[in-house]
C-alpha cells in the first residue's frame, strides 16, 4: 500500500511526494475494525492513480579546484607548467593562487595528498629559473621537512601549495618531477 502523502528531508533539500489513488479497502476494514487505530495519512476519494512530486532545493556557484576565478583582462599573471611528458601548459592565473589550486583545477597531475596543508610531497615543482626562485620568500621549516621525502629533489625545489602567485612572479615556469612519494608526516609519528 502507498501512503497518499510523505515526506523526505535530507539536508537542506525537501522532496514531497503525494501519491493519489484509491482508497485500499484493507485499509478501510483496518480502519473500521480498530477505532484505536489511526492511520497517519488520510487517502484521498479520487479513483485514478495520480502521482505529484515537487522537490524543493537551493544551489549554489559550484566549486572548481581549490575555487579558482579566471582572472580580469590585464590582470592575469601567467605560469607554465611542464608535466611528466614534457609538455608546457601555459596558464593565466590571478594574483594569490597557488600553484597546487591552478595544476589540479586545469586536469594538471598534481596530487595533493594532503589537500594542500604542507603535510606531504606529493605537490612537488621545480622551478626551471633560479631567478623565480630567488623572488619567493624562504621556504618554512614545514615545508623544508615535507621537501625531504620528495623524490628528485633539487635546489629550486617547492611545494606547490605554499607558492603562492604575484607580479614578481609573472612568467614563472616550474616543472612536475617524473614522480611523488605520498609520504605524509603521519607516517613517522
Amino acid at each position: 500500500m502507498m501512503p497518499a502523502s510523505r515526506t523526505f528531508s535530507r539536508g537542506l533539500s525537501r522532496l514531497s511526494c503525494s501519491v493519489r489513488s484509491a482508497p485500499s479497502p484493507t485499509l478501510s476494514a483496518i480502519t473500521r475494525s480498530t477505532p484505536k487505530f489511526q492511520p497517519r495519512v488520510s487517502l484521498p476519494t479520487r479513483t485514478s492513480s495520480t502521482s505529484i512530486c515537487s522537490r524543493g532545493f537551493s544551489t549554489t556557484v559550484p566549486n572548481r579546484h581549490g575555487h579558482l576565478t579566471e582572472p580580469k583582462p590585464g590582470e592575469e599573471l601567467w605560469v607554465t607548467f611542464i608535466d611528466k611528458e614534457g609538455v608546457e601548459h601555459k596558464i593565466a592565473v590571478c594574483e594569490g593562487d597557488n600553484l597546487l589550486d591552478i595544476a589540479q583545477g586545469h586536469d594538471l597531475e598534481m596530487e595533493g595528498a594532503c589537500g594542500g596543508s604542507c603535510a606531504c610531497s606529493t605537490c612537488h615543482v621545480i622551478v626551471k629559473d633560479e631567478e623565480f626562485y630567488d623572488k619567493m620568500p624562504e621556504p618554512e621549516d614545514d615545508e623544508n621537512d615535507m621537501l625531504d621525502l620528495a623524490f628528485s629533489l633539487t635546489e629550486t625545489s617547492r611545494l606547490g601549495c605554499q607558492v603562492k602567485m604575484t607580479k614578481d612572479l609573472d612568467g614563472l615556469v616550474v616543472k612536475l618531477p617524473s614522480m611523488t612519494r605520498n609520504l605524509q608526516a603521519s607516517d613517522f609519528k
